[in-house]
């Protein structure tokens, strides 16, 4: 309790309550391991389901890619046979010009679209919100589901696409949107990509539009800059860190697309179409040759760390 202490210059001024004593360090220090104990013990599911299901498998994916390993029979050590053997693979030379054509293509189409529509639902106006929610739509559709979906649509026997450009004009006769040719191919992927994932980037980059403070677009006006300048000096470096993320996750999933093609195309038109998680299939579950197929999965695994350690340094450097 405070008590009340007379003043010359007016009323009574309550003295300030006594600090309560700190418990002695010991209790403390027993506080601070409790509390770490039990932060553990939340932590533990988690780290048991990563342990079981990443590091033991990529454990043994590493161990798997040092021996000739096939599908029956003991596996016997070849280090380093299998990395050797894959400068030599002519399919994984094609399927690595073809992912990385693949990468840049998505990568920027699929930015661009999906970064245009999240600045067309940014404000808040009639209509917006069923709009956030058609675009987001797709991605309640599984992605297998999806390519046979777009299969089915496609097909140049049962699709309505083929007859609805021919009923316009468009094409003549019977067009193979899947296996024609290698662009068709390639362009019926991006396409399925497209629908499948722009509403879920739109989602992440709507989330950094709308963190950026209002008063930083009232000042730009008030400074008297256009909207292409407050979108290039203010929008842009204050969204840098959300960009880099859906940028990463873009090259990401396109170095290992694998679905899309696989369904839709079969890699064909002749390997065309062949992506480097298809070779890695055929390796292991076509030519049963488990070993080879691990050897490239590392390969692959020390591209997409060096590339996110790349780009992890870039965004600390510029943010």
């Amino acid at each position: 309790m405070s008590t009340l202490t007379p003043s010359r210059s007016g009323p009574a001024r309550p003295l300030p309550a006594p600090e309560a004593p700190r418990p002695p360090r010991r209790f403390r220090r027993s506080a601070a391991r409790s509390r770490a104990a039990l932060g553990a013990l939340y932590a533990t599911p988690t780290a048991v389901m990563v342990g079981l299901f990443f590091l033991v498998p990529l454990v043994l994916v590493g161990w798997m890619s040092l021996h000739k390993w096939p599908l029956l029979g003991a596996p016997t050590m070849n280090m380093p046979g299998n990395y050797t053997r894959i400068a030599d693979n002519e399919l994984v030379a094609s399927a690595v010009w073809f992912t990385v054509k693949y990468t840049v293509l998505m990568t920027v189409l699929l930015f661009a679209v999906a970064f245009g529509l999240a600045l067309l639902v940014q404000q808040r106006r009639r209509g917006v919100g069923f709009l956030r929610t058609a675009f987001l739509l797709p991605m309640a559709v599984g992605f297998a589901s999806a390519s046979l979906l777009f299969l089915g649509l496609l097909s140049d026997e049962i699709g309505p696409i083929s007859d609805l450009l021919r009923k316009l004009g468009v094409i003549d006769g019977y067009v193979s949107w899947t296996s024609g040719s290698s662009e068709s191919a390639l362009g019926s992927a991006m396409v399925l990509v497209l629908w499948r994932f722009a509403g879920f980037n739109m989602l992440i980059l709507l989330t950094g539009l709308q963190a950026i403070p209002l008063e930083v677009y009232e000042a730009a006006r008030i400074d008297g800059a256009s909207r292409w300048q407050t979108f290039r000096r203010v929008t842009i470096p204050l969204m840098r860190p959300t960009i880099a993320l859906v940028l990463t996750m873009m090259i990401t999933g396109s170095l290992l697309a694998f679905d899309q093609f696989w369904i839709l195309t079969r890699g064909g038109p002749d390997n065309s179409t062949t992506s480097l998680v298809m070779v890695i299939y055929r390796e292991a579950f076509i030519r049963l040759d488990l070993g080879s197929a691990a050897a490239i999965s590392v390969a692959l695994l020390a591209v997409l760390v060096v590339f996110n350690v790349i780009q992890l340094g870039v965004l600390r450097r510029r943010s």
